[in-house]
């Protein structure tokens, strides 16, 4: 296509409100424009590149033997109730009143509807198994959508659905995901890994998320450096350990840390390290307030805690809430002689010994607090985040840490749903069976925008070959009838052969083209001009390595049929 047939609304400066590398340039390259928080218009260019990552997964999907078809968006509130995620759900799902006051939400998934037509439209072991899939427009009220594509409201996600007779038929349908999975992101050109991670509010006894690894990532992957162990931190448990500190317990006393709210300030003040600080955090569930004692260099797992306590949501409890509970301001919280909540320790507490704790007094800390004789707690639990440098939890070595981007997930949901909507089967013998389910996600325009993490550079992005927009930017720097007339021919020449060209057709400066082109990161440009026809030659620029060659018109498609299989190698380096 011509440039002067497409929208393509090109920024020198990315919005303010961009905060990573994706969204500021899908924004500065015009391929999306914010509506509201959280959605987002795909342009022309965004647009293409969705149908393309669509396209893979299409093919994908279809070559693992599951079926498209396509579910409302709108679910009513009944199917919601019947598996109790109605009001388990939390506030992520948006609820809504039809006209005759009949109970709706937006479909942020649709375990439901699809347990549903399964229960309503398969009787026999026959049928089975199943698999169906959809490319839908989801919608989630995230209570901070941020990151562009990367966290939006409304977004576009492929999700499949699985139906078995057995839990064995299960899995193979889950290692079929898994490895369609592995092919549609190579395809599309990810450097990507596979982690065990938290099932959430989906569901279902394990699953897997596909990470991509780029250091904007919002995800923090955990792997052994000696074994096959990788999982989400979100997943990963933690080795309790393995001795109590063999310290003699000295007397506790009061201190005063004027104006040391901070683990920094704290152990700052008090010229201790953070592994010497037990923290004490106050969380609210909804119905009552927690207690959470962690040492100070470690993070609470927050999913963890909510299995725990068996809630949805939680939330860092408000100055009001901490000090009612603790009769002091926030900073100051601790576990001595708290009472009237409970109180949840991570299991790393039990073996420590004289430790800084919140006196629960203004400007006050308790040093050498002592577990058992100070402090306990009403459980012990893994309740941490892991770390690089923690050992594996399989003992297979030491645990190293990396970012990532989740754009896709596979559960293996087993009964959760078949069970609570009565979705069943006959079997050969006429018993009821209840089906065994899997399911599995991906964000398509999360997978578009992690493309862009992983290529890119100062000046703008790089696609990877296969869900590029255009293959080829056609550049002409004069206006002359010469130039114009091979660029036509050009044009004609190249889409004949299969590439997607997009022809900047302008009236405008080189510079003001090259700049957009390296922006909108087309494989490859090319470039006509009066004196390199001159000599009988253009320019072939490629984007990724930025390498020019010359050659002559008559060679450019077989130079760049030749180049497309080094671009995908140069991509995966």
């Amino acid at each position: 296509m011509k440039t002067s047939q497409l929208l393509i609304p090109t920024l020198r400066e990315a919005p303010g409100e961009a905060e990573t590398v994706s969204h500021r340039l899908m924004l500065r390259a015009g391929l999306i424009r914010k509506v509201a928080s959280g959605i987002y218009t795909y342009l022309p260019l965004g647009l293409r590149v969705i149908r393309k990552v669509e396209q893979i997964i299409r093919e994908e999907m279809n070559r693992a033997g599951a079926q498209e078809l396509l579910m409302p968006m709108a679910s009513p509130a009944e199917l919601w109730k019947e598996t109790g995620r109605w009001d388990f759900y939390g506030k992520e799902l948006l609820r809504f009143k039809d006209r005759h006051e009949r109970d709706f939400c937006l479909g942020p998934t649709h375990e439901e509807i699809i347990t549903d037509l399964f229960r309503r439209e398969v009787k026999s072991y026959r049928q089975l198994p199943l698999n169906f899939y959809q490319i839908q427009t989801k919608f989630r009220d995230e209570i901070r959508p941020r990151f562009g594509l990367m966290r939006g409201r409304e977004f576009l996600m492929k999700d499949a659905y699985s139906f078995d007779r057995d839990e064995a038929g299960a899995r193979e349908n889950y290692q079929k995901m898994y490895d369609a999975y592995h092919r549609i992101f190579t395809r599309c050109g990810l450097t990507f890994r596979a982690v065990e991670a938290d099932t959430g509010l989906i569901g279902g006894s394990s699953s897997h998320e596909f990470m991509v690894l780029a250091e904007t990532g919002e995800e923090t992957v955990v792997y052994s450096d000696a074994g096959s162990f990788a999982a989400n931190v979100e997943r990963a448990d933690v080795l309790p350990p393995e001795s109590v500190e063999s310290d003699a317990a000295r007397p506790i006393r009061s201190v005063s840390t004027p104006n040391c709210r901070s683990i920094e300030e704290v152990t700052a003040f008090l010229k201790v390290p953070a592994n010497r600080l037990v923290k004490t955090l106050l969380y609210s569930t909804g119905k009552e307030t927690v207690a959470v004692l962690v040492r100070g260099d470690h993070a609470v797992n927050e999913i963890k805690l909510k299995k725990v306590l068996g809630v949805p949501d939680i939330e860092l409890a408000g100055p009001a809430t901490v000090e009612k509970a603790t009769g002091a301001p926030v900073g100051f919280a601790g576990p001595v002689g708290l009472k009237g909540i409970r109180v949840f320790a991570d299991q790393a507490i039990p073996a420590l010994k004289n430790v800084v704790v919140g006196a629960n007094q203004l400007d006050t800390h308790y040093v050498d607090a002592n577990w058992s004789r100070d402090f306990t707690a009403d459980h012990v639990l893994d309740l941490r985040n892991a770390q690089a440098g923690d050992p594996s939890p399989k003992r297979d070595g030491v645990l190293k840490a990396t970012k990532g981007i989740e754009v896709g997930h596979v559960f293996m949901l087993g009964t959760k749903y078949s069970k609570t909507m009565n979705a069943t089967y006959l079997d050969q013998q006429g018993k009821e069976c209840l089906a065994v389910m899997g399911c599995y996600g991906i964000g398509v325009g999360r997978a578009a925008a992690s493309s862009i993490e992983q290529n890119h550079d100062e000046r703008g992005i790089i696609w990877p070959y296969p869900i590029a927009p255009f293959h080829v930017h056609l550049i002409p720097v004069s206006q002359s009838d010469k130039t114009n007339d091979m660029t036509a021919h050009l044009y004609t020449e190249l889409q004949t052969a299969g590439f997607e060209v997009l022809w900047d057709d302008r009236d405008d400066r080189a510079g003001v083209k090259f700049n957009d082109a390296d922006l909108i990161g087309a494989p490859f440009q090319v470039v006509v001009g009066d004196k390199g026809l001159a000599e009988g030659l253009i320019e072939v620029k490629v984007r990724r390595t930025g390498e020019k060659t010359r050659v002559a018109p008559a060679e450019l498609v077989q130079h760049l049929r030749s180049a497309v299989p080094a671009l995908d190698a140069s991509a995966s380096r």
